[in-house]
């Protein structure tokens, strides 16, 4: 699993940014999903989902303060119990040490790119130098090396990348920095009229991302321009970042982001233009990223393939949530909008998934515990609220049979100014609720995509939206959630 990757991110599901053929092998030995969502998409919640195979009001993490309960049955504990060697390694982000895993070693909290810190099983925490991807990677190949060799494993190997602050490795950022890449349609439109979640969410690409924390623009160069002036978080971040690039880097890092500053400086682009830099720099940083971790990806793979694993092996491949990529001129998650509640998802199991398959049922993350459980044949809980995808990868079905989903989103004030809401997504509509500033949205997937045009007060549509409204009165029955948004109406 990465962090905050999107799938278009991916080169086998866009080709229009990175080519991640490592990555895409596994897509390409296995199968595609072209709709795989989350049920919030924020990082710990996601996490706790995986574990859980339950929503994030019943497995207790609803946002990324909470503490996850390690006195849960999780699906560590299930496979353990069910004879498996259970390993986790990289980012974990619960604020709670593993419990159910025979070996652990996690980063803490959320992580550094640079000379990585990780908790240990004792309980001790030690710095691995060098770049996180590579660090995780080399640690993953330490266990597989030493695991118990007579017993089946179940490894959970997690990358901190490319979650902010989009910070590459050198041999990736050299790659990288010149490269253009195409703006989404949405880069520059004007969300003036639109809902309050709209107008006060501060995930703007042009206000929100910062020059030198995010872009890594020496603060040295925006000395003359007042209304770019860093604050002082800001300051902290940037300078924070370049202590922790190794030394013998850290100069050609800074003629690099020296590129950048010296456009700010001499063109003192503001508005659009500035919005245009802004964005191609992001998207270099954080393309960047993901090319470590299509490396590393390959690095284990040709690990299963050198000792005779590949074919014993089932490999899943995705994030915990979709990531913004310029779109509506936003970076990060939280919405129910599909960019953010989407997933990326590849599983490969050879003699059992068709190469190059592909289904666009919805599934959810959800579902994520409980085909591993099956696929382990280990039993699957009563209390997991996902079901099996095995059906879908080897008995050629075609369908779950499931109409939609459900989304719970709760994080406020903190970080983004998201407004906690509800939502239900079908195969052509979804409705979301912003229920405490009490704001419905409706948007036809087919027609509308991207969700630009919000159809909730067009008369021609009452009956859907009262249809969806049960829907989504059913989905908070069935999964019993109660306690935070209160009646719909």
């Amino acid at each position: 699993m990465s962090d905050d990757h999107d799938a278009d991110a991916i080169s086998v599901y866009n080709q229009q940014f990175i080519k991640t053929p490592n990555i895409d092998r596994i897509a390409k030995e296995g199968i595609k999903f072209n709709k795989a969502f989350v049920g919030n998409s924020i990082c710990a919640p996601s996490r706790a989902t995986l574990l859980t195979g339950q929503h994030s009001h019943k497995n207790g993490v609803i946002d990324n303060r909470t503490r996850f309960d390690s006195s849960k049955t999780t699906i560590a504990h299930l496979l353990h119990d069910a004879g498996y060697q259970t390993s986790i390694i990289g980012k974990w982000h619960l604020h709670s040490y593993p419990s159910g895993f025979d070996y652990w070693r996690v980063l803490p909290g959320m992580g550094q790119y640079f000379d990585t810190r990780m908790i240990t099983m004792n309980g001790d925490t030690i710095i691995e130098k060098g770049y996180s991807a590579e660090a995780i990677t080399t640690d993953a190949i330490n266990w597989l090396n030493n695991r118990d060799k007579s017993k089946p494993f179940a490894f959970f190997f997690h990358h901190k990348a490319p979650h902010r602050n989009f910070i590459p490795a050198l041999k990736y950022l050299e790659e990288y920095h010149t490269k253009i890449f195409p703006e989404p349609a949405t880069l520059y439109v004007d969300t003036t009229g639109r809902g309050s979640a709209w107008r006060i969410q501060t995930m703007s690409i042009l206000l929100d991302m910062r020059l030198c924390g995010d872009l890594k623009v020496d603060p040295e160069y925006l000395k003359e321009i007042p209304e770019l002036k860093p604050s002082v978080e800001d300051l902290a971040t940037y300078n924070a970042i370049m202590k922790r690039y190794p030394d013998e880097e850290r100069k050609r890092f800074k003629e690099i982001y020296a590129e950048r500053g010296k456009i700010i400086r001499d063109k003192k682009p503001h508005g659009k233009e500035l919005l245009k830099y802004k964005y191609q720099w992001y998207m270099q940083d954080y393309l960047a990223c993901i090319a470590s971790i299509d490396e590393s990806v390959g690095v284990i793979l040709d690990y299963l393939d050198k000792n005779d694993l590949t074919n014993n092996t089932v490999v899943i491949y995705t994030s915990d949530q979709g990531f913004y990529l310029g779109e509506n001129g936003w970076f990060d998650k939280r919405f129910a909008y599909d960019v953010s509640m989407s997933t990326p998802l590849l599983i490969k199991w050879p003699e059992h998934i068709k190469e190059g398959a592909m289904t666009d049922e919805m599934v959810q993350n959800i579902d994520f515990a409980p085909t591993i459980l099956d696929i382990a044949g280990a039993k699957i809980p009563d209390w997991m609220h996902g079901v099996s995808l095995k059906p879908l990868l080897t008995e050629n079905k075609k369908t779950l049979d499931r109409k939609y989903l459900y989304y719970h989103y709760y994080e406020y004030v903190r970080d983004h100014t998201v407004i906690p809401h509800l939502a239900v997504r079908g195969e052509k509509y979804k409705l979301i609720y912003f229920y405490t500033v009490n704001e419905w949205e409706l948007y036809d997937l087919e027609a509308d995509p991207g969700e630009q045009n919000n159809l909730i007060k067009n008369p021609a549509y009452t009956k859907t939206i009262a249809g969806l409204k049960e829907e989504l009165i059913n989905l908070r029955n069935k999964y019993d959630d109660h306690e935070t948004a209160g009646e719909l109406h």
